[in-house]
């Protein structure tokens, strides 16, 4: 080793950013691997680099003893005594033995260790560098594109951007250069690997903290965003500033500042409302550009609520394709019913009239059943007294009949015999 290695590994710190003493740790550990190469015996050696002179030497470390069995590991007292009357059993005793030529399995056995080193300080530079822009906005540019993903080069890495974060109304051609937000960085063992996206909701946020000061520096907040990549999105924004308007300040001058993010995302649309803790308003707020006549929340779900509109703006309040009221529904967390005023009116006119007409119907059907029971228990004792005194006449006039008929038959028994009585005279 010369002190042209020094120079070389100067260089290779200044260009690749890998520190000097993490290659002479490699430059360590391959000689320490040549030298069990060749001798089998590498738990004893100990390397040391010279960075003033750029050298390199091995040592053996053999323990001092009283009977050799390892002449690898051990040295005899006598032998230690003749290095230097100083040592005593139990020291350590080192002894260079730096091959003066390793050959060419020993060279290329460091060469490989060297580079291997090399990489993984290059790959946890790239990592350390990239795992800081997690979930921020990197620039990059597009590379190349097949069936699964569109690889983005940001200059020491690529990144690769899924079909899940694709924009489906955007085209990516070769050397595009796109902003993209960074998901996640992971360190595998081919390298760092850094994903990317254009469809999540964050990267609409450090677009707004880009293009508006007053967010960036937290003058006025974003809440809530809720995003269909490509076609539309909702962003709900407050001000911590009450002489500052979010919404204003959001779309800044003629519409330039959330202009220049529309363009960005290849004309998606946007729609900033302002949040308030007022649950109803804000509901209200989301459904924008609708106008909201009520809301009226549903006390058997908290997080669920019916919304009246207009009913020439109720196709405006849900949007083409539901979008408008999915949208708002996703900002703000509740399930949204939306109705039209007639319609509403019409449900609330029959509740009302169900509740007027159940009402009365009920009062009579509970009194009825007592009077009824009343005239029904009257008319039975009426019905019994009226069945007795019929059975009674009905009995007088049985017997009143028999005995006429007893008579009857009497005064014809008597004028039989009168006749008979006449006819025995003549």
């Amino acid at each position: 080793m010369s002190k042209e290695l020094l120079g070389a590994l100067d260089v290779l710190e200044t260009e690749k950013g890998i520190k000097k003493e993490i290659v002479i740790e490699a430059l360590e550990a391959a000689l320490v691997s040549a030298y069990k190469r060749n001798y089998d015996q590498a738990q004893n050696v100990e390397v040391n680099f010279d960075q003033r002179k750029g050298d390199i030497h091995v040592f053996a470390v053999k323990k001092v003893v009283d009977q050799v069995y390892d002449s690898r590991l051990e040295v005899s007292l006598d032998e230690a005594l003749a290095i230097n009357k100083g040592y005593e059993l139990g020291d350590d005793i080192k002894f260079e033995v730096t091959p003066k030529n390793f050959g060419r399995i020993a060279a290329q056995t460091a060469k490989q260790v060297i580079m291997q080193r090399v990489r993984e300080a290059e790959r946890n530079i790239i990592y350390d560098q990239y795992s800081q822009y997690e979930n921020e906005i990197v620039t990059g540019e597009v590379e190349r594109q097949d069936t699964r993903f569109v690889y983005v080069n940001l200059g020491k890495v690529e990144a690769v951007m899924g079909r899940q974060d694709q924009m489906p109304n955007e085209t990516y051609r070769i050397h595009d250069r796109i902003k993209v937000y960074v998901t996640r960085v992971e360190n595998a063992t081919k390298g760092p690997q850094v994903f990317v996206s254009r469809t999540a909701s964050d990267l609409l946020k450090r677009l707004f903290e880009q293009e508006v000061p007053e967010i960036y520096d937290g003058t006025v907040e974003i809440m809530a965003i809720a995003r269909e990549a490509g076609d539309r999105a909702k962003i709900a924004v407050r001000s911590n500033n009450p002489d500052i308007d979010p919404v204003g300040t959001s779309v800044g001058p003629r519409g330039q500042r959330v202009q220049t993010i529309v363009n960005e995302l290849g004309g998606e649309n946007m729609d900033i409302v302002e949040w308030t803790d007022d649950e109803a308003k804000f509901i209200a707020n989301a459904l924008n550009p609708a106008e909201v006549l009520d809301v009226i929340f549903d006390p058997n779900n908290e997080r669920a609520c019916e919304v009246v509109v207009p009913d020439y703006q109720l196709s405006l309040a849900i949007g083409k394709r539901g979008q408008n009221a999915r949208l708002a529904a996703k900002l703000t967390g509740y399930k949204i019913d939306i109705k039209s005023e007639s319609e509403a009116s019409a449900i609330m006119e029959a509740e009302q009239n169900a509740d007027a007409e159940t009402t009365p119907a009920d009062d009579s059907a509970t009194d009825a059943p007592v009077d009824d029971a009343t005239d029904d228990a009257s008319a039975t004792d009426e019905d019994v007294t009226s069945a007795a005194s019929t059975t009674d006449a009905t009995d007088g006039a049985d017997s009143a009949a028999t005995t006429d008929d007893a008579a009857d038959d009497t005064a014809t028994t008597n004028d039989a015999t009168t006749d008979q009585d006449d006819d025995a005279a003549n």
